[in-house]
C-alpha cells in the first residue's frame, strides 16, 4: 500500500507540474512525404507507449488499489471476507493480487487513455483544465458502461458507502486526466522525432521495449500507421485535419457524446451513491 501511495503521488505530481506545459507539436510546414508521416506516427505511438502506461500504473493501478483498500475499510465488519465480482476477498490484500491488478489495469488502461488523449488533445481546453475535462469526460462516457461506476456491479452492494465510492472514483478520473496530460506533454518535449543519431536512438529504447512486450497492440498500431500514410496522400484530408473547422467539429462531436452519455451516467451515480 505504501508503494501504491508513492506511485499515486508521483503521478499526481507529474500531472500538476507538467500539465501546464504545451504539447511539442512537430513543424506543420514540413512536407508530409510517406517517410515523414511514418516518422511522426512512430513518434506519436512512442509518446503513448511511455506516457500512457506510466500514468496508468500510477493512478489506475496504484490509485485503484488504494481505492479498493479505502472502500474495504469504510465498508464495516459485515463486508470483510466477502467475495467481489473479480473473485477478490474484501479486506484481504496480497502481494500477488496487488501486482497483477496494478500491472494489468494500469498498463492496459493507461495505453487506451493515452491514445485517446492524443486523439482529442486539440479539441479540449489547453492547460491543466484540459486534463480535468479529459478525465471527467472519460468518466461520463465510459464510467457507467465499462468501469468504474457500473450500477450493475454487485461490489457496490458489498463495499461502500456508495457516496464514498462515487467521490473516490471521480477524483481518480480527474487525477488520471491530469497525469496523462502532464506526462504526454513532457514526453513530447523530451522525445525528438526518430533519426539515426545515437542520442535519439537511446531515447527510443524504452518505447521499443514496450512495443516488443505488447506485441499484439504493436501489430494493430502498424496497421493504423499504414492507413495513416495512405490517407496523407490525399491533400484535402491533410488540409481538413489541420484546419480550425476540424477542431470545432471535434468539440461539437465530443460535447454531443458527453450529452448523450450524461443521463445514464447520472443515473448510475445516483444509484450507487444512495446504496
Amino acid at each position: 500500500m505504501l508503494v501504491c501511495g508513492v506511485m499515486l503521488l508521483l503521478g499526481l505530481a507529474a500531472g500538476v507540474w507538467w500539465s501546464g506545459r504545451p504539447f511539442s507539436t512537430p513543424d506543420p510546414q514540413v512536407d508530409l512525404t510517406p517517410a515523414e508521416v511514418a516518422r511522426r506516427f512512430v513518434w506519436y505511438v512512442s509518446i503513448v507507449l511511455i506516457a500512457g502506461p506510466f500514468a496508468g500504473l500510477a493512478v489506475i493501478g496504484g490509485g485503484g488499489r488504494l481505492a479498493m483498500r479505502l472502500l474495504a475499510v469504510t465498508s464495516g465488519d459485515d463486508a470483510q471476507g466477502r467475495i467481489t465480482e473479480a473473485d477478490q476477498v474484501v479486506g484481504q490484500i496480497t502481494l500477488d493480487g496487488t501486482i497483477d491488478f496494478v500491472l494489468f489495469n494500469g498498463i492496459i488502461g493507461g495505453l487506451l487513455g493515452g491514445a485517446l488523449f492524443l486523439l482529442v488533445r486539440r479539441v479540449i481546453p489547453s492547460g491543466r483544465w484540459g486534463g480535468v475535462v479529459f478525465g471527467l469526460g472519460l468518466l461520463v462516457i465510459f464510467g457507467a458502461t465499462i468501469e468504474p461506476l457500473r450500477k450493475d456491479n454487485p461490489d457496490f452492494d458489498i463495499v461502500g458507502p456508495g457516496w464514498v465510492s462515487v467521490l473516490v472514483f471521480t477524483l481518480m478520473a480527474v487525477a488520471f486526466g491530469l497525469a496523462v496530460q502532464g506526462l504526454t506533454n513532457r514526453v513530447s518535449a523530451w522525445l525528438p522525432l526518430p533519426s539515426t543519431e545515437r542520442r535519439v536512438l537511446l531515447r527510443y529504447a524504452l518505447p521499443l521495449a514496450l512495443a516488443v512486450l505488447l506485441f499484439s497492440v504493436t501489430a494493430f498500431l502498424v496497421v493504423i500507421g499504414v492507413v495513416a500514410v495512405l490517407l496523407t496522400r490525399w491533400p484535402p484530408i491533410v488540409d481538413a485535419v489541420r484546419s480550425r473547422r476540424w477542431i470545432v467539429a471535434g468539440r461539437v462531436f465530443g460535447l454531443s457524446l458527453v450529452a448523450l452519455s450524461l443521463p445514464y451516467a447520472l443515473s448510475s451515480v445516483i444509484d450507487i451513491a444512495t446504496r
